[in-house]
């Protein structure tokens, strides 16, 4: 029988697990000095105590919107962990909005999705100068990475011009069987409604999925199903566990940053 605790407990086989949140916490607040005021901090897009994004602009005209949306398995986290990932974007010319969102058990999955689709819209509205014609990416890591999934589904309609959900969570079922639904409430009706590898990807929405070679071999599996049942394309990254993974987006000439941004 499967322990879904532990096949989607990612901390239990990380080395050194502990120091991981200091470390962005602290690189995200150098960053968000250092780019001083290209950072517009805690911006509203709702009336919710989180409904908050940071927006950090380029030197230059933005080329378009980048968004990241943070995981936590939809109870944990804050857009201001993760400020320095911006530094990639940022660097290629690209606007890097970064929202929060309610968590769990004070919202739904489906509420969530609702407040960073608004979010988007909103962060792509205070771009400088005419916004018309200008592309917007979404990426996510992990919870983040199954919202960022969702945007792409059929019942979305944001236009959006890519999406590359990082260690997403496509298919919610196993997190039913985990002690984290006493607090996510799952059921069946929900798991069937938010899990993006049961749903329909919009054909005009490239996706690419992406996830860490050295990953919880659970989440190896989630981002290889909703490849496979999308037809997109995915990339192993090798030796990337599930907390490094995204250290790559504060890299402007890193793989991932090329696959979210080149070509647009």
């Amino acid at each position: 029988m499967t322990d879904h605790d532990r096949a989607y407990a990612n901390a239990a086989f990380i080395p050194g697990a502990d120091g991981f949140a200091p470390r962005w916490q602290a690189m995200a607040a150098a960053y968000r000095a250092a780019i001083g005021a290209r950072a517009a901090l805690d911006m509203p897009y709702g009336p919710g105590a989180r409904h908050r994004l940071d927006l950090f602009l380029p030197q230059t005209a933005a080329r378009g919107l980048l968004v990241f949306l943070h995981g936590g398995y939809w109870m944990a986290c804050d857009r201001g962990d993760w400020s320095h990932l911006a530094a990639g974007g940022n660097a290629r010319g690209w606007a890097v909005a970064m929202p929060s969102y309610t968590l769990a058990p004070a919202a739904r999955i489906g509420a969530m999705l609702a407040e960073v689709a608004r979010a988007v819209e909103v962060a792509r509205g205070m771009l400088p100068g005419p916004a018309g014609g200008r592309p917007v990416v979404v990426t996510g890591h992990s919870a983040g990475g199954q919202l960022a999934a969702r945007m792409a589904c059929t019942d979305q309609t944001l236009p959006l011009a890519r999406v590359v959900p990082i260690s997403p969570l496509a298919d919610l079922e196993p997190l039913t069987a985990t002690r984290m639904n006493e607090t996510l409430g799952l059921d069946a009706a929900e798991v069937a409604a938010e899990s993006p590898a049961r749903l329909t990807l919009r054909p005009d929405v490239p996706v690419h999925v992406w996830v860490g070679g050295q990953e919880r071999p659970s989440f190896l599996w989630q981002a290889r199903l909703l490849s496979e049942v999308w037809g997109c394309p995915w990339t192993v990254a090798p030796g990337r566990h599930h907390f490094d993974v995204i250290d790559d987006l504060g890299d402007p000439a890193s793989r991932l940053t090329c696959t979210l941004l080149e070509e647009l």
